[in-house]
């Protein structure tokens, strides 16, 4: 269950981000009837902008659910920002590392204690050069698996005009809208109480992205590519920002 503490730093961070929030962005928002009133969920999303947290925190917020974000460990070591991050019930991520499977742990007993998880299935800004979803991890998949919960998929457009992929500098004016779609929960019914292979999961996380995918589709009103498009294949890093090393290297 979520402490005082937890509450009390969640209360005071919607209280200072809803504010602006509102006065900066217009909003689209559709689907919000399918997240579960309460009880332990999973909520998934594509990733375009380093904002787009903000606007799906909003949407997931204003549909009656306090979400738990999984979040890279970086963002928890910023003074100020960390403390209020781990008072309010957020789950560090440590990618790439031993430790990332207590990210997993904590994810599912904050589902059983009847949470809603919020995971980006991308695990990382998508490198997509028409920023449609990537090839998902299994995160998302192995935690619904294991506790049996719904996952609702969400797709978000807009976030990137009013701050571009790896961008500092946001552009406020005019108004950028956040289109937020949710659709209902993720088929999975066939893939529970099997064994966990490999295959199992990619399987659960190519329905979950593709879900996904498919809700992004109507927001954009175009055809998403054929194939999703997968960093390793073009030997680019796993996390982070791609650019930079593309910068060192032509220095």
């Amino acid at each position: 269950m979520t402490t005082d503490r937890e509450q009390a730093a969640y209360r005071f961070a919607r209280g200072v981000l809803r504010p602006p929030l509102m006065a900066l962005t217009r909003r689209d928002w559709r689907g919000q009837e399918h997240l579960p009133a309460s009880g332990g969920c999973v909520v998934v999303t594509n990733h375009i902008s380093h904002f787009d947290p903000l606007s799906f925190a909003h949407y997931v917020n204003d549909a009656g659910r306090a979400p738990r974000f999984l979040g890279k460990a970086s963002v928890f070591a910023v003074p100020g920002v960390g403390a209020i991050l781990r008072n309010a019930g957020q789950i560090p991520v440590y990618r790439e590392s031993r430790d990332a499977t207590a990210a997993f742990r904590a994810a599912v007993a904050a589902v059983e204690q009847g949470e809603c998880v919020a995971i980006y299935p991308e695990a990382t800004l998508t490198r997509d050069p028409d920023l449609w979803p990537m090839s998902g991890k299994t995160g998302a998949a192995r935690v619904a698996l294991v506790t049996g919960c719904p996952v609702i998929p969400i797709a978000q457009w807009g976030a990137h005009d009013l701050l571009r992929p790896y961008a500092k500098v946001p552009h406020l004016l005019p108004r950028k809208t956040m289109h937020v779609w949710a659709g209902p929960p993720v088929e999975l019914a066939d893939l529970r109480g099997k064994e966990l292979t490999s295959g199992l999961l990619r399987e659960a996380a190519e329905r979950i992205i593709g879900a996904v995918t498919d809700l992004l589709a109507e927001i954009r009103g175009e055809t998403p590519p054929a194939e999703r498009y997968d960093p390793r294949q073009h030997d680019e890093p796993r996390t982070g920002n791609p650019r930079r090393r593309e910068h060192k290297e032509g220095s």
